[in-house]
């Protein structure tokens, strides 16, 4: 390179000596630079490079794998809303029906007790009229027993004995 020196007595001028502008040691540094600069910094950018389009793919890959795990999910999500909705239509119908059949059950028990009760209170107004029967039939001959002997005399007291005997050896 070539240094411009700006002299205050002269003015503008060149300066051409070698050594004193230092074109040789930039010379040497630019052609360095210019020789292994883009080995080094372009095996970097290189290896930056790859780097970062092996971290893009493996970002692509993931997010394929993640959109595809969504759509599974979504769909298991449905499926299991299905399966809830099904659930939940399958116990309320199973409800439903118990709840009729425990009704049937129900009127089906209460005609029974209905019945059970007719049939007690026909069997217990037959006991206490049977009842009021023997009762009556009771008092009846003890009646007939007490007022018996003052109306029977020894005569009409022997005609009895005796039809009494004759209607039982009939029998």
């Amino acid at each position: 390179m070539i240094s411009f020196n700006i002299i205050a007595t002269q003015g503008f001028g060149l300066n051409f000596n070698l050594f004193e502008t230092n074109i040789i040691n930039w010379a040497v540094v630019i052609f360095g630079l210019y020789k292994f600069l883009p080995n080094f910094l372009g095996g970097m950018l290189e290896r930056r490079r790859n780097s970062i389009l092996a971290d893009l793919d493996d970002a692509e890959k993931r997010l394929h794998e993640a959109t595809s795990s969504l759509n599974q999910a979504k769909q298991d999500l449905a499926t299991a809303e299905e399966k809830a909705q099904k659930i939940i239509s399958d116990g309320k119908s199973r409800a439903e029906a118990i709840r009729l059949e425990s009704e049937k059950r129900t009127v089906e028990e209460m005609a029974r007790i209905k019945q059970g009760a007719a049939s007690d209170l026909n069997s217990e107004a037959s006991r206490v009229s049977a009842q009021l029967r023997r009762e009556a039939a009771k008092l009846a001959i003890q009646k007939a027993l007490a007022a018996l002997p003052g109306k029977l005399d020894d005569n009409a007291q022997a005609k009895l004995i005796s039809q009494s005997i004759k209607t039982m050896g009939k029998d």
